[in-house]
């Protein structure tokens, strides 16, 4: 599935101005997820924007609680989002209720009948996507992870480009750290733009889809003019050799 370069990570946001806003300034990818507790605020967002439906890539969790319940819970997120369809649908993490064997086929059905286009998957690792692959006989359509400069899990990466889907990172400002990250730093001063403009950058040089969250105006023009940040090579080997290393959401 081709996803927008950058999307919006609505995770905390409660004001489906705030999501106008972002459609406004041309975010087309729209992530949310029943635990965001948010679906409802992403919908109205969605009819309020006056955007026509098929410009936009909507993408939605079932939480660990709801994989055994795929049909019935994927209809209740979708008549919050007031949807017909989800582009995306993810198993957000593979726990709880997370059975492959009935998880996987019930969503394959979703997918047969136009509820959703694509089944994803998120916190996935190569033992979880390796199963995934031996259920369905193929990949997911995408893998959300954590990802940013300080927590690089290139095995996910390598796993993505190997086997052809888009590799969606979650907090990939770090939750703000990368103003403290050296080489983040460092690069930013060198192209004149902020170290959250360079880290989305060098997310973007690497084709990894970032999805940072922002609800103010400023912040989402921020984000959004990163797309037009061209880092070297030696910019992004700089901040891939970055030692540091802090999960923010471990297992």
């Amino acid at each position: 599935m081709e996803l927008p370069p950058l999307g919006l990570g609505t995770m905390g946001i409660d004001d489906p101005r705030a999501i106008e806003t972002a459609i406004e300034v041309g975010y087309r990818h729209l992530d949310t997820a029943q635990i965001y507790d948010n679906e409802e605020v992403v919908g109205d967002a969605i009819a309020a924007s006056g955007v026509d439906r098929e410009e936009l890539l909507v993408a939605t969790k079932l939480w660990i609680d709801q994989l055994d319940r795929v049909r019935e819970s994927t209809v209740e997120s979708l008549d919050r989002l007031g949807l017909e369809s989800a582009d995306l649908l993810y198993v957000h993490r593979p726990k709880g209720d997370y059975d492959p064997e009935t998880t996987l086929p019930a969503m394959e059905t979703l997918l047969a009948d136009g509820l959703i286009d694509g089944i994803a998957v998120s916190n996935f690792e190569l033992p979880d996507l390796r199963r995934f692959e031996a259920v369905l006989g193929r990949p997911p359509a995408a893998n959300q992870v954590e990802y940013h400069p300080l927590y690089q899990p290139e095995d996910r990466l390598e796993h993505a480009r190997d086997n052809g889907y888009p590799l969606v990172a979650y907090s990939p400002l770090s939750g703000g750290e990368v103003h403290t990250v050296d080489a983040v730093v460092d690069v930013a001063d060198r192209h004149g733009i902020s170290p959250a403009q360079a880290s989305l950058a060098w997310l973007l040089a690497k084709g990894i889809r970032p999805i940072p969250k922002a609800s103010s105006q400023s912040h989402l023009q921020s984000n959004w003019d990163a797309l037009d940040v061209e880092l070297t090579e030696a910019d992004v080997a700089a901040i891939d050799g970055v030692e540091r290393e802090h999960e923010l959401y471990p297992e």
